[in-house]
């Protein structure tokens, strides 16, 4: 991972830690086995959670299923720092016959703690966000709790990164985040944003008005936000014009 440019004082973490990296991230990659520990974490918070492409959540046949195009491209989606797989394998066993190829995309050293049968399902490609995405033209790049680990101005490393690959008007980036309401914030969001500061500062969890200030910032249009009924994230689809 790149470091951000920090010379602000020692942030939460550093300090509990007694860390000397930048950041929760670099640490990880400098203790592999917390690392592990924390891609276990990252697969047991997501177990029984409502998942993005259930029909009653995000429309995958109405929204990239149709309007696919393989002459453009022949990749349907990429799921960019997608860890280990389980999210994409999930796709896939709801979706096995999907228009065109998957892909997923994450450190080595995370592909490395991949289900091996994953394989067979999509395939496996290394890949860090804040470097040029390699894969051009995908109907759709799906970035699920990636952008909420990072400040603003990470976060438009990352967008800025990906924008080149995308075909205007065509290709689809789906953001599976928290939308905190400004109103009546969940607890779920609420506990997620302290857990933001004490482990990612300066990352929080950002309402719908900050979404699409840092979406268009970075250039990108917002096409709508989905939710379902009980699901603490929601899913953000943007383009490029």
């Amino acid at each position: 991972m790149a470091k951000e440019d920090s010379s602000a004082v020692p942030r939460p973490f550093q300090i509990g830690m007694k860390s000397q990296e930048d950041n929760f991230f670099l640490w990880l990659a400098a203790n592999p086995t917390q690392a592990s520990y924390f891609n276990h974490f990252m697969q047991a918070y997501r177990a029984g959670n409502a998942m993005w492409f259930e029909p009653d959540f995000y429309p995958v046949a109405e929204r990239l299923a149709k309007g696919f195009d393989s002459s453009i491209s022949d990749v349907f989606l990429v799921d960019v720092g997608g860890g280990k797989g389980h999210d994409l394998a999930a796709f896939a066993a709801a979706h096995p016959h999907p228009p065109g190829k998957l892909i997923l995309q994450d450190q080595p050293s995370v592909l490395a703690e991949a289900d091996p049968s994953f394989a067979k399902l999509f395939t496996i490609q290394p890949h860090d966000f804040f470097t040029p995405e390699p894969v051009q033209f995908a109907r759709a790049y799906f970035l699920h709790s990636i952008l909420h680990d990072w400040g603003d101005e990470d976060c438009l490393r990352v967008l800025a990164n990906l924008k080149p690959a995308l075909k205007p008007g065509y290709s689809r980036v789906l953001f599976n985040e928290i939308v905190v309401s400004e109103e009546k914030p969940s607890l779920p969001a609420t506990s997620m944003d302290m857990m933001m500061l004490a482990h990612c500062d300066p990352a929080y969890e950002r309402t719908e008005r900050a979404w699409r200030d840092l979406l268009g910032k970075a250039g990108y249009v917002v096409r709508g936000i989905f939710g379902s009924t009980g699901a603490a994230e929601s899913v953000i689809e943007a383009e490029v014009l």
